[in-house]
């Protein structure tokens, strides 16, 4: 029996649903947001072996998720586009207003490290441009070198308890990472408000700044 045109289209989008459907899949494109990586160098990030991640990068493929060139000897991997962050950030939105599990980790974990309002983009663009703040970027360095917001500095979150001279404690500083809930800018966020640093997160990543088309750095 064939099926019709809409089904077919459902079953496409099912193929999505289906790349979409584990959580380390979801964390390879967390690390893809931020640059073209290697498997090698995902398989380090996402402490996978490079077999599974090869595994899992292919099913993203195959959904039309990522894209991939051979680079020398390695094969690199990269989003299809910007509408892939648009899906993981409607995938959130909606994980967060609908299952308890996702609001029970948000309150206990995240919210008991920072429950402030974050700066919002808008916001962020205004302050930058008064001069206001300092923007603090916890990636590590090869990320902020493929890109990082206009005037950010980079300072690992590793290294930021040896570095705190380095801030004048009368600017506000806007920490950011690579996503909404990366743990290292909620960590910086607790570590220097510890030290009395006025601080706040941006309210979502760099990826998001760069697909809303904003200035970089």
């Amino acid at each position: 029996m064939s099926i019709g045109p809409k089904q077919s289209i459902f079953a496409g989008f099912a193929s999505v649903a289906r790349a979409l459907g584990h959580a380390h899949r979801l964390e390879l494109l967390e690390h893809l947001a931020q640059g073209e990586r290697s498997v090698e160098t995902l398989a380090a990030r996402t402490s996978l072996s490079i077999a599974n991640t090869s595994q899992h990068l292919q099913q993203l493929r195959r959904a039309g998720l990522v894209a991939s060139r051979r680079g020398g000897k390695f094969v690199l991997y990269r989003l299809t586009d910007d509408t892939v962050l648009v899906l993981l950030s409607t995938l959130r939105q909606v994980a967060e207003r609908n299952l308890a599990e996702v609001d029970r980790v948000i309150r206990g974990y995240f919210d008991a490290r920072d429950d402030m309002e974050p700066v919002s983009r808008k916001e962020l663009v205004e302050r930058l441009r008064d001069g206001l703040v300092t923007v603090l970027d916890v990636r590590p360095p090869d990320e902020f070198e493929m890109g990082h917001l206009p005037g950010a500095i980079n300072i690992p979150i590793g290294d930021l308890k040896a570095r705190f001279a380095e801030f004048d404690p009368r600017q506000e500083i806007v920490a950011y990472c690579r996503g909404a809930y990366c743990v290292m800018s909620f960590e910086a966020v607790a570590a220097l408000r510890a030290r009395g640093f006025k601080v706040r997160r941006l309210e979502e990543g760099f990826p998001e700044w760069k697909a809303a088309g904003l200035p970089l750095g």
